[in-house]
């Protein structure tokens, strides 16, 4: 919602125009050898936002070793916004006993008010080889929000 002529300017409603930043990194590793997602430890956030359609936008890089190669099987990293994935994945192809930091992004709106949750997940494309997320995973969300 803009601020119109003649609307009154409070402190509230300038606080809320402030993007706020949300920061964590992976505690815990995650290693996969099957194609089923699962939550990266650490690597969640969760906040409230007080209008409709705030405005999200999530960095994620994914610290991928790879521990057993499988040529054609990927590391996928993926970002998840309320229990929906995002369509973009962060891959990391595992021909090599390699380790690298892989990236994907994702911006959005959040329809409503209230309580919400944006995580990190990671899985292989097929399951064949090891791989694992290392913790130097992380996440960065921020929020824009005009009331």
């Amino acid at each position: 919602m803009p601020f119109l002529s003649g609307d009154r300017l409070t402190s509230a409603r300038m606080n809320a125009i402030q993007p706020v930043p949300y920061h964590e990194i992976a505690d815990a590793l995650l290693t996969k050898t099957t194609t089923t997602y699962e939550d990266i430890s650490g690597c969640s956030v969760t906040f409230d936002t007080t209008t409709d359609f705030a405005i999200y936008v999530v960095e994620a890089g994914f610290d991928c070793a790879v521990g057993t190669s499988s040529a054609g099987t990927d590391m996928n990293g993926r970002i998840v916004v309320d229990g929906i994935a995002e369509p973009g994945l962060a891959k990391h192809q595992m021909d090599n006993l390699d380790r690298d930091t892989v990236f994907t992004s994702a911006r959005g709106t959040l329809a409503t008010p209230g309580s919400h949750t944006i995580k990190l997940q990671g899985a292989l494309s097929a399951a064949a080889g090891s791989g694992t997320f290392q913790t130097l995973t992380s996440i960065l969300v921020t929020i824009y929000e005009v009331p």
